[in-house]
């Protein structure tokens, strides 16, 4: 992040350590409290420390309590003049090669071939695909914001959909009652429980499919969100899923029908 160089305008201005003139020393830069920690692991807050920035020296004049971005990287201020050298043309512009076995040997034997030779990490492209994956998973806060939110709306849809099936019941407890008078056996109302929730699960998630896939087709086209898709195994996971809250919001249900005197409705 570059900031004015004569005003120092867009600098943090809650301080850990270090003044903030002190970024108009040559070679200063700022770096926010988890940046030191990455760099220096283990290491207590001090100023003067050093770093390569695209073979430039940088030194760290302060360290400040900067907001935290949407990915967890560190975060890294200087003057506006400076940032351009930092973050100009690298030397090393080859991020990668892509390379194809010959035939009679697979992906994985070139690869260990290539680290044998060279010493250069070589992966198939599964692994690849996989490193990136989880390298996202554990240095960004998408899984964890995603997985709040998940998880959140499990628990809500499953309170609201136990209530409401649970108010089902209620509302027919004398219907049930009367069945069990007659003769009919506690398997038989769970099934008839079973087979409500069961409907009304289906009838949700087939509206919710439905309305999450329309989302998506009719945004595919805008450029922040171009790349969005509804995977099967989604759509199977969530199914599955819906089986398990129908499952659990029966439950409170059957117990209450399962314990039903018969008796308590003629009263």
């Amino acid at each position: 992040m570059g900031v004015d160089d004569a005003t120092l305008v867009g600098l943090p201005r809650k301080m850990v350590l270090g003044e903030s003139d002190s970024l108009r020393l040559p070679d200063a830069i700022f770096l926010d409290r988890f940046g030191y920690s990455y760099f220096f692991p283990g290491q207590d807050f001090k100023l003067g420390a050093e770093l390569e920035l695209n073979d430039r020296r940088a030194r760290v004049a302060g360290i400040i309590d900067s907001s935290a971005p949407f990915v967890t990287f560190p975060v890294i201020y200087t003057r506006y003049s400076l940032a351009l050298t930092y973050a100009g043309q690298e030397r090393n512009t080859l991020s990668l090669i892509l390379a194809q076995p010959e035939q009679g040997i697979s992906a994985e034997q070139m690869a260990e071939r290539i680290h044998a030779r060279t010493g250069l990490t070589a992966m198939p492209a599964d692994a690849f695909s996989w490193q990136t994956i989880w390298f996202y998973i554990k240095n960004t806060g998408i899984p964890v914001n995603f997985g709040v939110i998940i998880v959140v709306g499990i628990i809500v849809g499953t309170v609201v959909a136990a209530q409401t099936l649970y108010l089902f019941t209620l509302d027919n407890i004398k219907q049930y009652g009367a069945l069990k008078a007659i003769g009919v056996k506690n398997v038989k109302l769970a099934q008839m429980v079973l087979l409500q929730s069961t409907v009304v699960g289906a009838i949700g998630y087939g509206f919710g499919a439905a309305m999450c896939v329309s989302f998506f087709f009719f945004t595919k086209d805008m450029p922040h969100l171009r790349g969005f898709i509804t995977h099967y195994e989604i759509l199977g996971g969530t199914a599955a899923l819906m089986v398990l809250i129908v499952l659990f919001a029966s439950a409170l249900s059957i117990h209450r029908v399962v314990r039903l005197e018969p008796a308590s409705v003629f009263r």
